[in-house]
Formats: structure tokens, sequence, C-alpha cells
């Protein structure tokens, strides 16, 4: 991983019409935009389809993409829709991404579109379709008819589907298979769209000297393809009920920890089987990506296992996992990747050891670098080149929001550690990033536009409201890529 520098922004958080980011124009524009900044590097979060919350990090597959940011106009351009299909009296908030709105207007759309594409005689589209079911079909069968069977059943996670079905019965796959084969195929179609415009974007990007840089969640959702498909590689009971489930003891963003709720993977019957749904996984996100960033990676050394029921995550325990061993299967299999270590919270020597093992740099936050006065692993002086240093992540506040509501000491430290703007707090942050010695330095958007707590994207362990955040297009403007750009060159960026 060279020297260079990007922005993190999800593809959600793009302006443009119809309530939400997406893989269209404006996508392409901000790739323009990272080239003319002199950036390298977009950071996105996890593409996956989101469910309840809106979390990136929940989703209904591992494998599928987000029917919510397919560009509605490439469709036009395609002929699977009509400007006239489009209404104009749809009003959506710019700033922020209403859900529930966005997601019945868009699928509506994206039932015409299926619809047309259906009776279409265009022999080329559908022959792409074919090729594209018959290469995804390890995981595009399951995640297609699990959500057919999730909108039959209103929305209910599988859990409370009828027995049969919850258990994948085969006389109930078959049956329901034969009734819901509409559904089932309009689900193939969406994932079809979504490659299809992705890798188009990803093409444009790289062609372009962007590289894209994804995010791999550790756990899956419980209520998931993934887990009502592949059972047998969770920690479930016969009646398929999780012993246990995933967060992590209290630290720096919740004094109870952080109850997530995900089922914990049976890392033997996983190891037995050679760690195979583990490689097929992250083959699949390199060809969504280039660069991958495993997310919670301190859980590959050991997990922080909670009793299922439990209301926090307090009463958990460490359990150790063979992630080394994983990480050597998935290697050996796909060859060497480059792969971000998300390094944070409670990290123990094992932890470094693995992800020193597989040269994989870690991360290094600077809003974490100020919290007292004494030395801590954030602070830039202590870097090595194989990491990756971030003004902060989606998980923090902006840089302005942390600045104005940190103590006057953690202020005081800051003043005292380099040449800090106090009227520019966020782009004083940007300038340190880039002048570290890790090869990867990487901004929020937020803080690329300076903007304060209201913006912030997500908070850990709070409830459902976050992931909303969007920029309008007017605020992103040739002075931010030419003041980036000059940054970028001074530090050896470019």
């Amino acid at each position: 991983m060279e020297r260079s520098s990007g922005i993190l922004l999800h593809v959600t958080s793009l302006p443009g019409e119809y309530g939400i980011g997406t893989m269209g124009k404006e996508a392409f524009e901000f790739v323009d935009f990272l080239v003319a900044a002199g950036q390298k590097l977009w950071q996105i979060l996890p593409l996956g389809h989101t469910g309840y919350g809106d979390s990136p990090y929940q989703c209904f597959s591992a494998f599928a993409g987000n029917p919510l940011i397919i560009d509605l106009q490439k469709l036009v351009k395609s002929g699977l829709l009509t400007e006239e299909d489009l209404p104009e009296e749809e009003h959506f908030p710019d700033d922020n991404v209403d859900y529930g709105k966005v997601f019945h207007y868009k699928y509506k759309l994206l039932g015409k579109a299926f619809d047309r594409f259906r009776k279409s005689g265009d022999r080329a589209l559908k022959q792409q379709f074919e090729t594209f079911c018959k290469a995804s079909k390890p995981w595009l069968e399951d995640y297609a008819i699990f959500m057919a069977l999730k909108d039959h059943h209103q929305g209910r996670p599988w859990q409370e589907w009828s027995e049969q079905i919850k258990m994948r019965e085969l006389d109930a796959l078959e049956r329901y298979g034969e009734y819901l084969a509409k559904e089932i195929e309009f689900y193939r179609f969406l994932q079809f769209v979504f490659y299809h415009q992705w890798l188009e974007l990803k093409a444009y990007a790289n062609a372009h000297n962007i590289k894209i840089i994804g995010d791999l969640p550790l756990y899956v959702a419980f209520d998931s393809a993934d887990a009502w498909a592949n059972p047998e590689i969770f920690d479930f009971d016969d009646s398929l009920t999780p012993r246990t489930v995933a967060g992590v003891p209290p630290d720096y963003f919740s004094e109870t920890g952080q109850l997530w709720g995900n089922p914990i993977y049976d890392w033997k019957y996983l190891q037995e089987h050679g760690f195979r749904w583990w490689i097929d996984r992250i083959r699949a996100n390199f060809l969504l990506y280039d660069i991958l960033r495993i997310d919670h990676f301190r859980g590959l050394a050991a997990y922080w296992s909670v009793p299922y029921g439990e209301k926090t995550a307090i009463n958990g325990e460490w359990i150790e996992a063979p992630g080394t061993s994983m990480l050597k299967a998935v290697y050996d299999a796909l060859g060497e990747k480059p792969i971000i270590a998300e390094n944070l919270g409670v990290i123990t020597p094992d932890v470094e050891e693995m992800r020193e093992a597989f040269k994989m740099p870690g991360m290094k936050i600077l809003q974490f670098a100020f919290d007292s006065g004494e030395e801590n692993e954030f602070i830039p002086h202590t870097y090595d080149k194989n990491s990756v240093v971030y003004t902060g992540t989606h998980d923090n506040n902006t840089t302005l929001g942390w600045y104005h509501e940190s103590s006057e000491q953690d202020k005081q430290n800051v003043r005292n550690y380099f040449c800090f703007e106090d009227n520019d707090p966020a782009w004083s942050f940007i300038r340190l990033a880039l002048s570290t010695v890790s090869n990867i330095a990487i901004a929020p958007m937020q803080d690329i536009l300076r903007l304060g707590a209201e913006a912030r994207m997500n908070f850990p362990g709070k409830s459902p409201g976050y992931w909303k955040w969007r920029y309008e297009k007017e605020m992103l403007t040739e002075k931010h890529a030419k003041d980036l750009l000059e940054l970028s060159k001074t530090y050896g960026r470019i």
C-alpha cells in the first residue's frame, strides 16, 4: 500500500435526487473530485442490503448489495424505466436519508423495471442476467428465496416463520420456490442491476487511479440469509436459537459495552471444513473492492461471547478464535490480499501478533490521541509506516464536533502537540494526518466539509436514527479540491 490519502464517504451520503446517494452521476463526479484533489482512495462502508435500523453492519446478506443505491437514471438509459415513470411530486430531504420513504418510492420503480425486463426481447441483456445468476448461484439463490420468504411473512424474522421453512425442509423449499418464483426472480434481478452498476463505477474509479476501500463486518446479522441458510456455521441449538451472541465489553463508547446480538460462529465447524465460507466471502468482497478493511479484527483472535437473552454486554467472556488459521486458509486460497485490520478497542498482544504476521496495516485515530496528557498508541510520533491514520471514523463524532465537546485539558493537549488552528480544527487534523509516516491517511467527508456534530454518521450503542447523513452538492467546491491537493503534495501523498 503506497503512500497515499483518501476520503471516507459512504455511497448513501452522496447528493442527488430521490432521497439517497446512488451509483449514478454524483458518484462518478465524486471520483472526479478525488482525482482533482490528488486523492487515491475512496473508502466506503459495507454495501450490503440493510434492514431494520438501516445499519450497513446489519444486513440481510454478507454477499448481496443494497438495492436502495441503484441509480434510477441508469435504468432509464437502459430502457428499463422511462422518465414518465419517475413521479415529480416526491420530495426528499437533501441533508439526510428518510429510509422508509426512499424504500417505498424506489421499490415501486424497481418493480416496474423488473416487469419491463421480463417482457423485454433484449437477448443480450437476458444473457448477461443468466450469466450473473450462474456465477453468483452459491449465495444468490439463498438470498433471493430468503428475501421472497421474508416479504411473504410480512417482514418477520426467519425465526418466526413456519417450522418447515424455518428448518429448510426440502418439501417446503420446493413448494415455496414454485409459489414465490416471480418474487425470487425479482431479487435476483435487483442483484444483477446492483452488481452491474457498482462494477461500472468501480471500473471508472480504477481507470482514474482511484482504489476502493471496502468494509467487511466480522459478523453477519441474525436475521439474514447467511444465518438461515447456513445454521451449521453458527452457535445455534437444535431449534436454531442462538446460544451466545456477539458484542464488546465496556469501552470508550459505552459503560455497559455494546450488545450487537449477532450470532457467533461455530469456529470448530468452520475449521473442520477448511474455512470455506470465509474464503468464499472474502473472494466475493474482492470482486467489489480493491482493498478490504476487516471490522472488529480483534474478534478473529478472541471474541466477546454474551449468553443469549442478556440485556447488556457486561456478562460476557473472551473466547479464543482460530483467526490465524482462518487467515492462512484465505491467503492460501486467494493469494496475498491488501487487507486493513480494524484493531481498535481492547487490543491484546495476540491481536497485534496476528495482524503483523500477515503484514496488515492497523488503524490510528487522531481523535483518540489527545484524550489525556499521557502518551498512547494513537499519538502520531509513535506511528509506523504500515498503518492507516484517520482523523475520525464513521463511529466517531466529526472532528469539529469532537473538538467543541472536548475538555479544556484535551484542547490544550492538541495545541501543545502541533501547530493547531483553533478556528479550523477539522483541517488542522487533516493536515496532521497527511503529515504522519502512515502509508495511508483518510479523512471522513464531514471533516473535509468542516461540519459539526449534526453530521455524525453513527453513535455506537445508541438507538436507531443514525446512518442518515448526506452532504448537499453545493457544499463541496473546487477550493476543497485545491486545498487538499496542496496538502497531499506537501506531504508526499501524490
